[in-house]
Order: structure tokens, then C-alpha cells, then sequence
């Protein structure tokens, strides 16, 4: 089986392809791959899920009934019913793990699900690839048509059906678009059936693609098939900056990844003890200025001072219990007096050691010098 032109097993000669039975063995050539860990199991057509799932453009996924029963592998070109003629896709997944796949997606196993014609020819790939090739020029000149109406829309991306009748253009837009008149000027320039189909934002980024602040490629282009809601409080709970710049993906909302990890911050502020105001000490009132979640290390600053006092979480649990029953400690410290007497200590026996140790490489180095200096001077023996 030959290789896309992508494929990084790409040879000197030509496309060689990675050669894995349709399941692309780079992981980069198709967008949202699903990898069939059950493909090596030897069942009959007649023991198979007769559904398969079928991907076309940009990694958009149906399921089509298997009526047929086509022997089928993963990458194979068919030729599928679609509601206003027929299209072309190619097998993503089939067996066991398609019913898995609709029980995620609540897709209903019922006569609604759609057949596949048959594998497809030569002839219908070429014409595929033909109409494919329009898709570009169509892009460009209905991005000027819409400039022309001056539409507030945002056209992504253009998709021709297999047969040639059809072509859904993706856009996305803010407030509600009046495009009757821009339906019609398509459909008279272009000689298809229109279809506008809206996208959201997130959609958008994951039809075209790119590469994150991470230096990894966009998670709603390989494998995030579901959008969550993110909000600013993932931001708060993990400490981080509320920089929109830094916050924002490629498609100009919240990035997903800021729910990835929330659960886990938000188990490890269990611990935590949560400050409204300040602590109160002898030596004043204390603010929060800084915490390290993991480590559980909470710095406090005094409004006179410009130097920060870390203490434990558990630490300022006692100063806050202390506060309530109306008890002030002396400082933020448990003991600061002997904490910094052993802290002094510590570092004047660093020292110590220090001076000792090159005091003991200066000694070496004279007696070197010395025994050189002695060897040099010393006269050589008379032969007899």
C-alpha cells in the first residue's frame, strides 16, 4: 500500500508509504487517527460489526452500515450514500471499536445510518481529486464575493462532494448572517448545489491546523474531538497569570489544555487553607502573596517590608486558628530566633569547611613547588 506525500517514510525514488495496512505508522498523516488495536483479530464478514466509520475531509467522521459485506481495511476508498448523491471517504475504523465509537457520540444503531455503495474505482478517485482541485480557486473567489456584499463572516474552508453536485462552504461569524443573496450568486458562478454550514471557533482552528505555544500540533486537529467549556477560574485555581495573550489559543478562545490538569490542583488545595484576609502576628498584618500548590509552601508579606517569609500550609492553618480564638503569634515563624541561629551555624560550618579544604589544596600545592624546586638544585652523581 503506497504512503500519502506527507508520510515521513517518504523514499529517495518516491512515496513508499509506512506500509501498516491502512493505520498510518507516523501518526501524522491524517488528522484525528484512531488507532485499531483489534484489527489482528481473525473473525468472519459475517461475525463483524457491519458498520464502519468512515473519515473524509479534514478528519470529519460518519458511520455508514456495511450492507454489502465489503472485505474492507483501514485507509480503503468507498463510495458512500450521502443525503444529495454519493461521496467519497476512506475507511478510519471497523469491528468492535465503532461500536464503542457510537456509544460515545450516542449515535443510535436504527435505519437512519447510511450504506456504502461499493470500494472505489480509479475513475471515481480521479474525479475526486478533480474536484478537490477546485476547492482552492473556490475558496479565493468567494472570500472576494463575500468582501463584495460585505458580509461579517469568516470563510474557512470549502468542501466539493465526490459526484460533483454539491459543495458545503464552512464559516464561522459572530452575530447572525443574511446570505440568500450570496446562495444564489455561488450557485449561478459555480454550477453546485450551496450548502453553508457554521462552525465555531474551535472548529475552525481544528480544520486548519497549526502548531500550539507548546510546539505541538493544535489538540483539536490530532485528537480532541469534543469541546469543553473552560472558564477563567481553571486559570485562578492553578495560579496562573490572567494574561489573555498567554491564556488564548490560535482559535482566540481559552486554550483546552487548561482543563487537563485542574482536577489535580484542585485536589492538592484540599490541603490548602483558603485566606480572605490577613494573618495576624505581633509584628503586624501578614498578606498572601504567593502559593506553591504541590510543595504546600504559602509566602506572606508585611506591608512595611519588601521581603517575602515563607511558611507551611499546615503552619498557617495554626496562625488562622490561633486568630480566631483571638491569639496572635509572635511572628510567622514557629521559632524565627533559633531558625536563624541554625541557619548561621549551618552556613558558618559551610565556610569552615570550605577554608579547610583549600587550605589543604594550598599546602599540597607548596610542598609540590618545594619538592620541584629541591629536585632541581639537586647535583647530579659522579659516574665511576
Amino acid at each position: 500500500m503506497s504512503g500519502c506525500g506527507s508520510c515521513s517514510s517518504t523514499s529517495k525514488t518516491g512515496v513508499s508509504g509506512c506500509k501498516n495496512n491502512g493505520t498510518c505508522g507516523t501518526s501524522g498523516c491524517n488528522k484525528l487517527n484512531s488507532f485499531d488495536w483489534l484489527i489482528d483479530m481473525d473473525l468472519s464478514l459475517d461475525e463483524q460489526f457491519d458498520i464502519i466509520e468512515v473519515r473524509f475531509k479534514n478528519g470529519k467522521k460518519e458511520f455508514f452500515r456495511n450492507v454489502n459485506k465489503f472485505a474492507l481495511h483501514n485507509g480503503d476508498a468507498v463510495i458512500v450514500d450521502v443525503p444529495s448523491g454519493h461521496h467519497l471517504g476512506h475507511v478510519a475504523l471497523q469491528g468492535e471499536l465503532v461500536r464503542l465509537q457510537m456509544q460515545k457520540k450516542k449515535v443510535e444503531n436504527n435505519d437512519e445510518i447510511r450504506t456504502i455503495y461499493r470500494l472505489a474505482t480509479e475513475r471515481d478517485i480521479e474525479k475526486f481529486e478533480e474536484y478537490s482541485a477546485k476547492e482552492q480557486p473556490t475558496l479565493h473567489r468567494t472570500r472576494e464575493i463575500i468582501s463584495e456584499y460585505k458580509l461579517k463572516m469568516k470563510l474557512t474552508d470549502v468542501e466539493y462532494q465526490a459526484d460533483g453536485t454539491k459543495a458545503t462552504f464552512y464559516y464561522s461569524a459572530e452575530d447572525r448572517v443574511d446570505f440568500r443573496e450570496l446562495i444564489k450568486r455561488l450557485a449561478s458562478e459555480f454550477r453546485v448545489r450551496v450548502e453553508m454550514r457554521q462552525i465555531s471557533l474551535r472548529q475552525e482552528a481544528g480544520r486548519l491546523g497549526g502548531i500550539g505555544s507548546c510546539g505541538r500540533e493544535l489538540c483539536c486537529s490530532t485528537w480532541l474531538t469534543e469541546f469543553k467549556s473552560v472558564t477563567t477560574t481553571a486559570a485562578r485555581y492553578q495560579n496562573l497569570s490572567l494574561n489573555p495573550g498567554k491564556l488564548s489559543g490560535q482559535c482566540g478562545r481559552l486554550k483546552c489544555c487548561l482543563n487537563y490538569e485542574l482536577e489535580t490542583y484542585m485536589d492538592a488545595l484540599k490541603d490548602i487553607p483558603e485566606i480572605s484576609g490577613f494573618l495576624l502576628t505581633n509584628k503586624g498584618e501578614a498578606r498572601l502573596q504567593k502559593t506553591d500548590i504541590f510543595k504546600k509552601i504559602m509566602w506572606f508579606g508585611y506591608a512595611n517590608d519588601n521581603s517575602w517569609i515563607s511558611i507551611s500550609a499546615d503552619r498557617a492553618k495554626e496562625i488562622i486558628k490561633q486568630n480566631q480564638e483571638g491569639k496572635k503569634p509572635a511572628t510567622l515563624k514557629e521559632d524565627s530566633l533559633e531558625t536563624r541561629d541554625e541557619v548561621s551555624e549551618a552556613l558558618n560550618s559551610d565556610l569552615e569547611r570550605l577554608d579547610k579544604k583549600f587550605q589543604k589544596r594550598s599546602n599540597n600545592k607548596k610542598g609540590r613547588r618545594n619538592r620541584n624546586f629541591k629536585n632541581r638544585n639537586r647535583k647530579p652523581k659522579n659516574k665511576e
